[in-house]
């Protein structure tokens, strides 16, 4: 959907593209090949398959491709909880490697935990087929209305 515009430069005071619908990929995940399947009542799930352009110099996959689905996943998965149009952002992340991904599709499973009116929490289990490959937890604010 994006693809025409991936190599435009940003520019702080313009947008140059806007998301078809409140739940759905931005340039960057679409870029990454991701996936949503499902999201609703504060849990998500995203694919990506792995493709060449996400390796690393051995030829695993890369681990920030690993963490942009893991958070990216939860994100999604805030977004079906809280009213369209709230502005959030990540403050705070962590993702623990379990196993290598050489090949295939990842898989993540991802859930919200709301804290407070304005933290949410956040969890997701990365699959490469039926094994567990990482383990991601983050922090996410609600910015506050001007």
């Amino acid at each position: 959907m994006y693809e025409e515009m991936y190599e435009e430069s940003m520019k702080a005071d313009a947008v140059l593209f806007e998301l078809p619908k409140w739940i759905s990929c931005a340039p960057f995940e679409e870029f990454l090949g991701m996936r949503i399947e499902e999201a609703k009542d504060g849990r998500a799930v995203l694919s990506m398959p792995f493709k060449l352009k996400l390796a690393q110099g051995k030829g695993l996959m890369h681990g920030g491709a690993v963490t942009a689905l893991a958070d990216t996943a939860v994100a999604i998965a805030i977004k079906s909880i809280v009213p369209e149009g709230t502005d959030f952002v990540t403050v705070e992340l962590n993702l623990k490697f379990l196993a290598a991904v050489k090949e295939g599709t990842v898989r993540a499973e991802a859930r919200a935990i709301p804290q407070n009116e304005r933290k949410i929490a956040g969890e997701a289990d990365i699959f490469n087929g039926e094994t567990k490959v990482a383990e991601f937890r983050a922090f996410f604010i609600i910015k506050r209305k001007a």
